[in-house]
């Protein structure tokens, strides 16, 4: 009888009045004690709901049924589907979209507002599935919402996509950049979109000539590399490597400067993926110190003879000065090997003149980061030297 006089009042209330009623209904059919009848005919009513022409009535019927796992399914469903000011709420939050519902969803990820694409990012628990598609056709404040939901199950794949698509805004790289999870390849993938984007920029603004700007950019680029590499290890840095490999970036300069930063996990990755021999042979050539088995590998690698001496030298260099195991030790080019390389392949007749001048900007390079160093050292002892006057004078 009530549900019959609220139908029949409910068809010319003002709205507000209709949304606070239904409100009072949802609310009863969740937690009061119905009887069957009583409870079909409220259902009923709800269902007439959908059709109300203010967003407000269903709007609030969606903030009842949104958290609760004993909702009238057909209802949670139709507001699922609903205008975006509606469909928030239980698009994030009801425990009745299982991945299933999900799965059919997949189109307002596609096509929906981007505030209904970002309430299935922010799901509890989300799915892989879902998170792909986020990824792979996504705005990106969806896809900013997955990388910082900690429940969502984003892979490796997902993440990459992201990368790819949105890595040139600053806050994607921010919130990707600080996940412990995040692949080497990926990071390596947001390195070369801040290239880009800075290349870009000074090129614009007329500060450095297009030509002069992307090899700025490139020699930026191959530090990166290198320094993301430094913290790679087992499978993450094949997957690097595989990645520069796939994106042209495995360059025969790129390898060269990871041996002379003393970054031997690297040299041996590259040549493994270059050469495919087994990672057990390349360690061993690579240990026994050059000779023919180093050039027969660099062949194999596709390396142009005229490197050979370079590379060489340089592994004889480090294998005798001996390899730093830090991580800050293995992103820097060592100026003590790279001096020695380089005067070694200057008394070669057979060194190409681009090996020569790649070789003096990296000997450039590490006396210059070698006098950033011994100036920050400087201030250091001048600052504990300082704060230690000040403690005998207090």
């Amino acid at each position: 009888m009530i549900v019959r006089q609220f139908i029949s009042w409910v068809r010319t209330a003002p709205a507000g009045e209709r949304a606070e009623a239904t409100r009072a209904l949802a609310r009863a059919w969740l937690i009061s004690d119905l009887t069957a009848d009583d409870r079909a005919a409220a259902e009923g009513a709800l269902l007439m709901l959908l059709d109300d022409g203010s967003p407000l009535v269903r709007q609030t019927m969606a903030e009842v049924f949104a958290g609760s796992a004993d909702a009238p399914a057909a209802i949670v469903q139709a507001l699922a589907l609903d205008q975006p000011s509606v469909a928030l709420p239980v698009l994030e939050h009801s425990p009745l979209l299982i991945d299933a519902d999900l799965v059919d969803l997949v189109d307002l990820v596609a096509t929906g507002h981007p505030d209904t694409q970002c309430a299935i990012a922010r799901r509890v628990g989300l799915p892989a599935s879902i998170g792909a598609a986020i990824a792979e056709v996504g705005h990106p404040a969806a896809a900013l919402e997955l990388i910082e939901n900690p429940t969502a199950a984003t892979t490796a794949g997902s993440l990459d996509r992201i990368a790819e698509r949105h890595g040139h805004l600053a806050a994607i790289r921010e919130a990707l950049l600080i996940r412990e999870d995040l692949p080497a390849a990926t990071r390596c993938t947001l390195a070369a979109r801040l290239s880009d984007t800075l290349a870009h920029f000074v090129t614009a603004r007329n500060w450095l000539g297009a030509e002069r700007a992307a090899r700025v950019a490139a020699e930026a680029m191959e530090r990166s590399t290198v320094n993301i590499a430094a913290g790679s290890r087992g499978d993450d840095l094949r997957g690097l490597v595989h990645h520069l490999r796939a994106t042209g970036q495995l360059t025969a300069g790129l390898i060269l400067r990871a041996l002379l930063c003393g970054n031997i996990d690297l040299f041996e990755a590259a040549l493994v993926e270059l050469s495919g021999l087994p990672r057990q042979r390349v360690a061993a050539i690579v240990a026994d110190r050059g000779g023919a088995g180093l050039e027969a590998l660099l062949t194999r690698a596709g390396f142009p003879e005229s490197s050979f001496a370079a590379f060489g030298a340089a592994l004889a260099a480090a294998q005798e000065i001996g390899f730093i195991g830090t991580v800050e030790g293995r992103i820097r080019l060592h100026r003590r090997m790279v001096e020695r390389v380089l005067t070694q392949c200057e008394m070669d007749p057979e060194t190409a003149e681009p090996l020569l001048l790649l070789l003096r900007r990296f000997s450039t390079e590490s006396a210059r980061e070698e006098a950033r160093l011994f100036g920050d050292e400087l201030v250091a002892d001048d600052t504990l030297a300082a704060l230690y006057d000040h403690l005998i004078a207090a």
